[in-house]
């Protein structure tokens, strides 16, 4: 109705374009109507018509955390809005905007409903008001309803309130709640007319700005609000547009929808879903920083909330559909995409998934104690690991915290990101991650042996360091160092072991969460203290065995993988840093080029041959001469003392590595690359999967091959490609059909087309915009006027899809067709060439195909 309202009044409806914005680096996703039209408010395009209209998908995430907690905050919102670029201004804004609210006809909203807010400057707005029938006591004076951003266009707004009546005013406060701007449910905005009048300048009072010379007309009306106020709905998620997905979700959950009762985790899935097919839609995927870090925490935030509902499975992509469906009327693109949007929605669900119940556990831990201790701060150490080591975003972690009556440290987590970030720093030149030593880890002198052996051993605890001061006894988180311990420090690519401190009575009395070398060498753990640890007292350490067999995997893969990269690639691909974690393992090396597909195939066949092979993985320690007479490979960034460890992996590898391996490789079992990507200049990563892991990577792909032979109907696997291959060559002849009718298309067009000649300046032309569905239909028409005697010149201008294709041919001596081209591109932002007789351009502007067309006579 909104635009087919503005439509009568002689608007352009402009359609609703990606919300990943294009050539626009000022911002981050499409946020209102009016950013997709800036080009025509700043003057740099002029539209074919000054008048407007739009309804326009945004994304805005400056308050994601509000999301759920009030009545109307979105991530995702459609915007409605009517522009007028130098047009229509005060007077037809305001009654336009009158008539639509409260004509029978359209809206039909009782006048004495609707209240209005201006600038208290700004009369004009306030008797416009009056004469279309506005009572003075329903127009409110606002200081703040003024929009200006710095210097520039500006101007005074004027707002339009919808009355929901004093059911949503329990306490009967009444039209103070508006002119006081109280936050309530009672008055609820539901349009924005902004009056671009003025040019802003920050250096005289707003009194003395001077007036624009073409004045805009700017106006946001949000769907879901509107929608809200028509349906009478409580708030904005009981319409139409949310509560499909609602009620899915309780589907899901088992859990029951109460629109009056605290429903905010069915409220942020419901939100962000929506947000997150859109976005994913049109082209932006989750990942680590700008767009990406928006949706990835969108979908991780959202997967909590499912968790709070008792949603422990990946659900989101399962929303996808249903989000689809409730806007296929003018967004058909979710369920045109909707395999895509769920492949991508699902893969990030299960990602998440491998580290929340970790983090949620580590969470309620952190809460429990602090309970126990009667505090209500979480600890900036504990918020950032549950940032750095579970992925969990910082704002994530603070809305849990609220929910649970706590806050957050916000100076301790950012002390804790910069000493990260320190790290990462040391990393470069040292191969290997430390704590930030200090001068008590410095005098640390004690005696600490790993043992590469044991999985559990009995040992005495020799120091305790607390807030970098020793200790004889700690409660809470401390480091500590053994004279004995099978824990692994971190080191040399390989991540630190995990366990638990038992005392005398087989009691756990802390857990290991962590393992780094301190600064003369010894494993220092940091421990999460559940009782109390004495300084002299006889412990028992237990790793975490399953954890250490991952890890173990993936590090005696990394070796099979280094000389494998050696036998296929050339002993130039040496190791440029690795990561041996629980679930997969990192490795870089230097290498020239991108490994190809077969290189790769090799690479992995090599090294599960290796593991088929079922070789013994021996380690001995010698002298770094003795080694290297070996035949060992040092690692990167490692630094070896006077004796080493040699592993050595049957005759296939020998490597100096102080890591921790399988007995034989065939514990590996498997081994799978998922990816390999450069990372700079002459350095390239292989990700790769062992074990249970790279088993389920194998399955996920067995699985698309049965889709894929689902879908080109092969009776058997083998038979997919020739399958394929038919399907091509089938394409490929209805391409050439589809060529053939649309030549046969444009001879049609020709008859009439040749008809209307003009002349110019003694030269016969033909201009004109024609149908086509490529150039190649726009070349055969002028292969056509080529044999008539019709003209001298001929321009023809296609909208092809988003773009318009200029073609120009020539039969004059004194014209040019490449000169010609050159002249008319720029009226649709395009450029191109070609030769005397034929030239070609593409533009990105079709709205200039009128104005080029005009403009042909004058540049012969």
């Amino acid at each position: 109705m909104f635009l087919d309202f503005f439509k009568s009044k002689g608007h352009t409806i402009e359609p609703s374009v990606s919300l990943v914005p294009v050539n626009d680096p000022t911002l981050l996703w499409i946020n209102s109507g009016v950013a997709t039209l800036k080009k025509y408010f700043d003057g740099s395009v002029i539209p074919e018509n000054p008048r407007m209209t739009n309804a326009q998908k945004a994304i805005r995430t400056n308050d994601i955390e509000n999301v759920g907690k009030t009545a109307r905050h979105h991530t995702m919102f459609e915007m409605l809005g009517n522009f007028s670029i130098g047009d229509y201004f005060r007077a037809e804004a305001i009654e336009w905007g009158f008539e639509l609210l409260t004509s029978p006809d359209w809206f039909d909203f009782p006048a004495d409903k609707l209240y209005m807010t201006y600038y208290p400057d700004d009369k004009d707005s306030y008797n416009r008001w009056l004469e279309v029938g506005v009572s003075a006591d329903h127009l409110i004076p606002i200081e703040d309803n003024f929009w200006e951003i710095g210097a520039g266009p500006s101007g005074p707004d004027t707002e339009i309130f919808f009355d929901r009546g004093e059911s949503f005013d329990p306490e009967n406060i009444g039209i103070k709640l508006l002119a006081e701007d109280i936050e309530n449910d009672r008055y609820i905005e539901i349009w924005n007319i902004v009056l671009s009048q003025f040019n802003a300048d920050p250096s005289v009072p707003r009194s003395q700005y001077k007036e624009l010379p073409h004045k805009n007309i700017d106006t946001g009306m949000g769907l879901e609000r509107m929608v809200a106020v028509i349906q009478g709905a409580h708030t904005n998620f009981e319409t139409d547009l949310f509560m499909p997905i609602i009620r899915q979700i309780e589907q899901l959950s088992g859990k029951t929808y109460d629109p009056y009762g605290d429903n905010m985790s069915f409220k942020v899935i419901a939100d962000h879903i929506r947000s997150l097919a859109f976005a994913i839609g049109d082209g932006a995927l989750p990942g680590n920083e700008g767009r990406g870090y928006v949706l990835r925490r969108l979908l991780r935030r959202a997967v909590m909330h499912g968790r709070k509902l008792g949603i422990n499975d990946t659900f989101l992509y399962k929303l996808v559909k249903i989000v689809g469906e409730i806007m296929q009327s003018y967004y058909p693109e979710v369920l045109e995409k909707r395999d895509f949007i769920e492949k991508i929605v699902k893969r990030e669900e299960e990602t998440f998934a491998r580290t929340i119940d970790a983090g949620s556990k580590l969470f309620d831990e952190v809460v429990a104690k602090l309970k126990t201790e009667n505090k209500t701060e979480i600890s900036g150490n504990d918020s950032f690991k549950l940032y750095d080591t579970y992925g969990f975003p910082l704002e994530l972690t603070k809305e849990l915290a609220e929910d649970a009556g706590f806050t957050i440290d916000q100076n301790g987590f950012d002390v804790a990101m910069k000493a990260q970030q320190e790290r990462a720093r040391a990393a470069v030149v040292k191969g290997g991650s430390m704590n930030k030593q200090s001068e008590v880890l410095t005098a640390l002198q004690d005696k600490s042996v790993f043992s590469y052996t044991e999985n559990t051993l009995v040992t005495t605890l020799t120091a305790i360091i607390q807030e970098d001061k020793r200790v004889k006894t700690a409660k809470n988180l401390a480091q500590v160092v053994f004279a004995t311990t099978p824990f692994y420090a971190e080191m040399g690519g390989q991540v630190a072991d995990h366990g638990v401190i038992k005392d005398a009575a087989g009691e756990i009395v802390a857990n290991v969460t962590d393992v780094q070398k301190a600064p003369n060498g010894q494993p220092l753990h940091t421990v999460d203290i559940l009782t109390e640890l004495f300084e002299g007292e006889t412990y028992t350490l237990a790793i975490d065995r399953k954890r250490r067999n991952g890890i173990v995997k993936n590090h005696t893969a990394t070796h099979l993988l280094h000389a494998a990269l050696h036998n296929v690639l050339g002993n130039h691909a040496t190791q440029a840093g690795s990561l041996n974690d629980v679930d997969f393992l990192r490795f870089d090396f230097t290498h020239f080029a991108a490994v190809t597909a077969d290189e790769l195939a090799e690479i992995e066949r090599q090294v599960n041959e290796e593991i088929w092979h079922a070789l013994d993985v021996l380690t001995v320690e010698t002298d770094v001469a003795t080694a290297k007479e070996m035949g060992a490979m040092a690692l990167f960034g490692e630094k070896y003392g006077k004796v080493v460890r040699v592993v050595t992996i049957g005759d296939y590898s020998v490597e100096l590595c102080g890591g921790t391996h399988v007995a034989n490789t065939s514990e590996i079992g498997l081994f799978k690359i998922v990816k390999e990507e450069g990372i700079g200049s002459g350095t390239r990563r292989i990700l790769a999967l062992t074990g249970r892991q790279a088993f389920e990577a194998f399955k996920a792909q067995e699985t698309i091959l049965k889709d894929v032979q689902i879908l080109v109907k092969s009776p058997q696997p083998a038979q997919i490609v020739a399958k394929i291959e038919n399907l091509q060559a089938e394409l490929k002849s209805a391409q050439k059909e589809v060529d053939s009718l649309s030549a046969k298309m444009a001879s049609a067009q020709s008859d009439e087309l040749f008809q209307n000649v003009q002349t110019a300046n003694g030269t016969s032309y033909i201009a004109a915009k024609v149908a086509a569905s490529d150039a190649g239909a726009l070349r055969h028409l002028a292969d056509v006027w080529k044999m008539k005697e019709s003209s001298e010149i001929l321009v023809l201008v296609a909208q092809i899809g988003e773009k318009a294709t200029l073609l120009v041919a020539s039969k004059s001596s004194d014209i040019k067709a490449g000169n010609l081209v050159k002249a008319l591109a720029p009226f649709i932002d395009g450029r191109g060439g070609g030769k005397p007789d034929m030239a070609m351009a593409g533009g990105t502007k079709p709205a200039g195909i009128a104005e080029l067309l005009d403009n042909v006579g004058a540049n012969l």
